[in-house]
Parts: structure tokens; sequence; C-alpha cells
């Protein structure tokens, strides 16, 4: 397929998109507004000084200049603010369903409440179903490397915003801090009605895919790159149609992968993996949705069936209810190509 015809393709497709960090998505140009507004010295002295910070060689190193950004946000309209920032840039790129992650505990841990946090960025979500008809899920995300201690003195504030979220994660860094670490917290939050979603496979290995699904039992994984590594697992996800939340620039960026054109992402799609793509910390790694799908496609040479089935997936693997699912998927059927 040309390029130009691959494009327009991928820019007008309806699509969701399901692993989404609202912190990463804080732009250089808005970390400063916001700072200036609440009076935050910045380490860097400009948005082109910040921009140059944003080479890293791992997970870590990304996660150390991510905190630092999530230092300015102070109030609901900061929160507020970021939030409408990613779902006018979603929208324009065609984005109608997105499940956004957030991480209390990087703001609760410098004194921000809990209730600051989500009324900011749920009320940009409700504002954006108003304008926009992009219906939303939120998914609220501990931080692995704390302890589970830690992350149930978070989850006691879901109960007062039972009407806002919808799904507890787990994310940071993956190496050394597996899913069992957090089994009896996925195991609460499976009884108090939560859908359930990790990151795992990443860095970590196979063994941490296995614990998020047999463990935590979630209804789907966050990357799962090296699921490939292992046959078993490979046949348990295509079985149980566990959906992976891919994130191709993502993964380029932190060195998951070397270069695109090795991304597993097709290699997913022919064994049979609901596989999605995502854009995971876009202002971090340089890519929204469209650009994640566009060089992706002209890396691994996807054909717009592989482009619809992607899609496709999103929609079926969301968190949203199956009236919204058909209606999606209904939305999507003109793009389907004919055979």
């Amino acid at each position: 397929m040309e390029n130009i015809v691959l494009k327009e393709y991928i820019n007008n497709i309806p699509k969701a998109e399901l692993h989404l960090h609202i912190e990463g998505t804080f732009e250089p140009d808005l970390i400063f507004k916001i700072a200036d507004r609440n009076k935050i010295k910045l380490d860097h002295n400009s948005v082109e000084e910040l921009h140059s910070a944003y080479n890293f060689n791992n997970l870590q190193e990304f996660l150390n200049i991510y905190y630092t950004g999530a230092k300015v946000l102070l109030t609901d309209e900061d929160f507020y603010d970021l939030t409408w920032a990613y779902l006018e840039k979603a929208h324009s790129q065609n984005v109608i369903h997105t499940e956004i992650m957030f991480d209390p505990q990087t703001h609760t841990d410098k004194g921000i409440s809990f209730d600051t946090v989500v009324n900011g960025i749920y009320s940009a979500l409700k504002d954006a179903e108003k304008e926009f008809g992009m219906t939303s899920k939120l998914i609220l995300s501990i931080l692995r490397h704390l302890p589970q201690e830690a992350a149930f003195e978070t989850y006691e504030n879901f109960f007062n915003h039972r009407d806002k979220i919808n799904v507890l994660g787990l994310d940071s860094s993956e190496i050394g801090n597996p899913p069992s670490k957090f089994q009896e917290l996925f195991t609460r939050a499976y009884y108090d009605g939560l859908k359930l979603t990790a990151h795992a496979g990443e860095e970590g290995p196979p063994d941490y895919v296995w614990e998020a699904l047999d463990t935590l039992k979630v209804n789907r994984i966050d990357h799962g790159n090296r699921s490939l590594e292992d046959e078993d697992l490979v046949e348990k996800i295509v079985n149980n149609q566990i959906a992976l939340t891919v994130c191709p620039l993502s993964n380029l960026k932190l060195q998951v992968v070397d270069d695109l054109r090795d991304h597993p992402l097709k290699t997913m799609l022919d064994k049979g993996i609901k596989a999605t793509v995502n854009s995971d910390d876009p202002a971090y790694f340089g890519g929204y949705i469209n650009d994640n799908f566009i060089k992706t496609a002209e890396a691994l040479d996807l054909t717009e069936d592989e482009i619809y089935k992607l899609v496709k997936n999103s929609f079926e693997a969301s968190f949203a209810d199956e009236k919204r699912k058909n209606e999606m998927i209904q939305l999507l059927e003109k793009y389907k190509v004919n055979n």
C-alpha cells in the first residue's frame, strides 16, 4: 500500500485507545504553563531544554523525568487542563473511546488529595463526552515499586469515586516487582466489581504475564511483548482471547525493541493474539496513536486488513459496555476492506 493511502486510512478510521497514562501526555509547553501558574521552579530553563531531556535508555530513566513533570500538578484545574489537552489531540486523531490510566500515588505522596486528581481528570472526560461524543473509562493504576500496603491505602479512596473509576491497573518499574506482589489487592478489587489490567512482559519475563493472568486474574495485559517467548503462554492468551495493549513507539523509545522493523506486533496478529495499538506516554515517546499506527505499519508493511483488525480488537477489548462496543464496531464497518 502506498504511504499516502495508508496514512489517510489510518487518520480517518475510528479508534479506541486502551493504554494511555494521562501523566505521560504532559507536553513541555503545558508543563511550563502550569508551573508558571503554580509558581514552581523547574529544573529546566526552557521548553526546548526539557524536550532535549527526553532521551531514555530504559524504563527507569523515563520514569525519573516522568515524575519530574508530574510535580507541577497541584489543583483540579491542573488535572483538567492536562486531560483536556490529551482529549483534544485524541479527538483530532479520531479516537472515539479512550481508557485513561492515572497514578494517584505519584500525586498523593506529595500532598495532593486523591479527590483533586480524580475530579479534575473526570470533569475533562465528561466534557469530552458532551463535546466530542468520546466515551471513556478511568483506570486507577497502582505503582508496583511501592509496597502493597501503600496500594491498599490508595485503593480505599476508590469507594468515594465508584461512579468515576472502572478499572484497577498496575504499572511503573516492572523488574523486581512481580504481579503476585499485589495478589491480595487485586482479589479485593475483583470482588468489588472492578475490571483488572496489569503491565507485564514489557521488560519483565513471561512469568510475569503468567502471574498477571493466573494470580491477579486480569482481563487484559498491558504490553505483553515477551509473551511470545513462551509457546504455552501464547496458546493461553489466544484461547482465552486475552488482549494485549501494545505500544510500539514506547517500545522503541525505551529500547524494548531496537528497530520498529523487529517489533512483534505483526507476529502477534499472525498467531491470533488480540493485539491493539496504543501510545502509552505520547508526550515522552514522540507519538500519539496515529503516529504509532503509521510508523509501525510502514515498518512492518501492515495491510489495511491488519489495521482494521487492530482497531476492531481495541473495540472488542475495551471495557465499554456491550451497547457501546457494538456502536463502535458498526462505525468501523465502512472501513472494512472489500474482498
